[in-house]
């Protein structure tokens, strides 16, 4: 039996659809009759042809019960479906009921999920293991959380994590002992064990999460590592995020994954995790934040990026395979158990729905946000994050917000300390108004490397408008050279009109006189050492004949 993850909210959205019809797909490959439990019959894994039988019912005790009664599945698969699943299998588990139809729970087992879930559980264990993690305390009734304001040095400003929740519900960033009896209160109403961690907020580090997978041989790898561009304090579901990482060390990139597959290890976790770390920009020193013990929203991510199935090698995983007994499906030569190679950069852009909802807080926290999220894929971090921001569909082709004309220097500045939907826009602005990386990294807590790369895209921009009186009637030598450089830079048509203030297909029949075309790059998991049977690909503009 899978569980699926019910209706589409904030943070559990169609990515486990995607996960919960890989899963499906797996196990009947493997000749096993899949049962699929789910609320939402608006869904791809709902299709009578993904499972053997499909019931769309309310996904709570009561009613899955029923069906098991049915059914009579020998196993249960809840890591597939987000916190849903995971909530509705560990209350199965804890009335007795798997153990009454003797269902087995397939994959990682209660206690590894309970040790991940369970804020006070997940703390010893790093203890016990020797991972560090930020000075914490655990509360579980509103009368503890005055109690811990009479604690001497308290090291504000604190954040509130409750337990069993998804995507940050209930959290939040304290700076004052009201905000913390408020946001904690609200964080023991929303939390399923009435539980929540408050522990020492790291602003200014950076958020860096590894894609673990594991089998029940202890065989481990990493699918992939991805980074923040926002600092800590803001959900990685609204945050901008770069796969692989792009500013980590070797040195800190290994550290932090050794971290992840010990701490996978010590968990026992089999299937895919998500681990996600701190680490102080000014040194090596990191801290655990937190480990969601299935696939989850960032596992979605992690598989497009990198080509590798996550949870189609789950699920076979969870029914007893080893990683070296599973085939890789995109070269189907090499196994499971390779470690994909990126030879591009992802970048991931989230969709905030505030065109809709225009009153509402635009500022981003620990509580996501976001109902939805672009990926596009470049050689380069320049040409993602340029292909990214025209794909999020807001009318928005060039750096520049579409206010710029009414934003003051404070406002701008404003915006880059306090983070918002806009930050981004706002970032390019204060460089087009000379503000220095430097400056901007100081409002911003975000890496100068990034803040470099994004400064000369806003030059190239500057230098590019000057070239507006050398278009006619033929563009100049220099003028061609600039739009040359922006196509393979990772510019677009619209923008480069926008800016030249020449129609598109003018914009075009240049870019095809300059010889520069649409070439298609490959997503093979080995970075094409080993020949791809089902590949897919992404597109750049270059003159390089090497690819498709």
């Amino acid at each position: 039996m899978v569980i699926g993850s019910g209706p589409i909210i904030i943070g559990q959205a169609a990515e486990f659809d995607y996960a919960g019809t890989q899963a499906c797909q797996s196990l009947r490959e493997e000749g096993i009759s899949v049962v699929l439990v789910n609320s939402n019959p608006a869904t791809i894994m709902t299709d009578p042809e993904t499972a053997d039988r499909v019931y769309i019912e309310p996904l709570n005790v009561e009613f899955v019960e029923r069906i098991i009664q049915v059914e009579r599945p020998d196993g249960l698969l809840p890591t597939l479906g987000g916190q849903t699943g995971l909530n509705l299998a560990t209350e199965l588990a804890t009335h007795g009921i798997l153990d009454k139809y003797n269902v087995r729970l397939l994959g990682t087992p209660l206690r590894a999920i309970q040790r991940a879930e369970d804020r006070e559980r997940f703390r010893k264990l790093m203890h016990t293991i020797g991972e560090p993690v930020p000075e914490s305390w655990i509360v579980e009734k509103e009368g503890e959380l005055k109690d811990l304001l009479r604690l001497p040095n308290l090291p504000w400003p604190l954040i509130v994590r409750p337990a069993y929740t998804l995507g940050g519900t209930g959290g939040g960033v304290a700076h004052t002992p009201e905000e913390l009896i408020e946001i904690g209160s609200g964080g023991l109403k929303l939390s399923p064990r009435h539980q929540v961690m408050i522990e020492r907020f790291l602003g200014g580090w950076k958020e860096i999460e590894y894609e673990v997978m594991r089998d029940a041989s202890d065989t481990c790898i990493t699918i992939c590592n991805m980074e923040n561009l926002d600092p800590m304090g803001i959900h990685t579901g609204d945050s901008i995020v770069i796969a692989p990482s792009q500013t980590l060390s070797d040195k800190e990139y290994q550290m932090l994954r050794t971290a992840s597959l010990k701490i996978i290890r010590s968990l026992g976790i089999e299937g895919g995790c998500n681990v996600q770390l701190a680490l102080n920009p000014k040194s090596f020193e990191y801290q655990v934040i937190e480990v969601n013990p299935r696939v989850s929203r960032s596992s979605a991510l992690a598989s497009k990026a990198t080509g590798y199935p996550i949870a189609r090698v789950a699920a076979k995983i969870a029914i007893g395979l080893r990683l070296d007994e599973i085939a890789n499906a995109v070269t189907k030569k090499t196994l499971a158990c390779f470690e994909p190679a990126l030879d591009y950069c992802i970048v991931k852009i989230p969709r905030w729905p505030f065109d809709k909802f225009n009153l509402a807080d635009r500022r981003v926290t620990s509580q996501m946000k976001a109902t939805g999220e672009v990926m596009a894929l470049g050689r380069t971090f320049e040409q993602a994050l340029l292909k990214a921001m025209r794909c999020l569909e807001i009318g928005q082709y060039g750096l520049r917000p579409k206010n710029a004309d009414v934003l003051t220097e404070m406002m701008i500045e404003q915006g880059l300390e306090t983070a918002t939907d806009e930050r981004l826009f706002l970032v390019c602005e204060a460089f087009y108004r000379g503000m220095s990386v430097d400056e901007a990294a100081l409002l911003t807590n975000i890496d100068r490397w990034f803040l470099t790369k994004i400064s000369r895209l806003v030059k190239l921009d500057q230098e590019l408008r000057e070239f507006r009186t050398a278009m006619k009637p033929e563009p100049t030598a220099e003028a061609l050279a600039a739009i040359r450089k922006a196509k393979i830079v990772g510019f677009g048509d619209r923008q480069l009109s926008e800016l030249l203030r020449i129609p598109e297909r003018e914009v075009r029949k240049i870019v095809a006189g300059l010889g520069l075309k649409p070439m298609f790059k490959m997503v093979d998991t080995c970075a094409a050492e080993f020949e791809a049977q089902t590949p897919y690909f992404y597109s750049v503009f270059d003159d390089d004949q090497s690819e498709v």
